[in-house]
């Protein structure tokens, strides 16, 4: 009987659920149903993950890329929600004269969790599929914009940072006076894989 039972309820489930449609990756999400999934089908996003470092303006960066599949994206009540597959970085930025740590965003902030959070929106087909991303910013968002990364050889990628303006000032933003942006502000600076 236990059995039975079992496999009718296995049965029901069978029917009444419905197969996640799956998209290519660079699917526009309201072109999408609630709940898809933009799959990296072509596999572009494993060639950027890796530890790399690059040396600007007297700092030491190290950017850790981490991928991650079905990345839940949520816009909020009433708005469209979707998963999608990812590129997560994380970064230190070191003083090379001193080895002071400047910034280091590898523990979210548990006041803020979107603090310094740089993840992939897509890749761009139109040049030779390097990768968009969205960062959103120091204290106060000051510095968010767009990151740029494109793939030279096997261990070697370019860095392109566009942020954008930011009506803070240190005075300004409440509970924390430090809204210096320290990744490099630049475009293709090379980083090379560790």
């Amino acid at each position: 009987m236990k059995n039975i039972l079992s496999i009718l309820t296995f049965a029901v489930c069978l029917i009444n659920c419905k197969a996640q449609q799956v998209y290519p990756l660079n699917t526009y999400y309201e072109d999408a149903p609630n709940y898809a999934y933009m799959k990296d089908l072509d596999n572009l996003l494993p060639q950027y993950v890796g530890i790399y470092k690059a040396n600007y303006d007297g700092n030491q960066i190290t950017l850790f890329i981490t991928k991650e599949d079905m990345y839940l994206k949520d816009y909020g009540s009433g708005d469209r929600k979707f998963y999608r597959d990812v590129l997560h970085i994380k970064y230190t930025v070191k003083k090379i004269s001193n080895g002071a740590i400047l910034q280091d965003n590898q523990t979210p902030n548990p006041n803020d969790p979107n603090l310094n959070k740089i993840i992939s929106m897509g890749t761009n087909e139109n040049d030779n599929n390097s990768i968009s991303l969205r960062y959103s910013g120091t204290n106060c968002g000051v510095g968010w914009g767009r990151i740029t990364l494109k793939k030279i050889n096997s261990t070697q990628i370019t860095w392109s940072y566009y942020p954008n303006d930011s009506l803070f000032s240190n005075g300004d933003c409440p509970g924390s006076s430090d809204v210096t942006v320290y990744l490099p502000d630049t475009e293709n600076l090379v980083f090379t894989k560790q």
